[in-house]
């Protein structure tokens, strides 16, 4: 019976947590916790029951976007994700517009 643990030792990988989703809201919400009230990382992921690593990632998107750039992660503020929205939209439609001038110059082909 030594040779086996028990069944309320679980092992680290029994013990991970279940992937969470977060909004872009709650996340910055936990960024502003950090920058502004000037708590530490631990102390949040503590208080609030997240990883270290995922509260970094999001103060790494924060001061990306914060410095113009898009950073690697889905946008956190509203600006951020109206500037990625417009960005697809504009691919979009360049996208059409190439398909348009394609259409255009093969039927024009077809009336000479």
């Amino acid at each position: 019976m030594g040779d086996f643990p028990a069944e309320d030792e679980k092992s680290m990988t029994e013990k991970k947590r279940a992937r969470r989703a977060f909004d872009a809201a709650f996340k910055l919400q936990v960024v502003r916790m950090v920058r502004d009230q000037g708590l530490s990382v631990g102390q949040v992921c503590r208080d609030m029951n997240l990883t270290d690593s995922g509260v970094r990632r999001w103060l790494e998107q924060f001061d990306e976007e914060a410095a113009g750039r898009p950073g690697a992660g889905k946008p956190l503020t509203a600006e951020q994700q109206r500037i990625r929205q417009l960005e697809a939209e504009n691919r979009q439609l360049k996208s059409d517009n190439d398909l348009l001038k394609k259409v255009s110059a093969f039927f024009a082909r077809g009336l000479k």
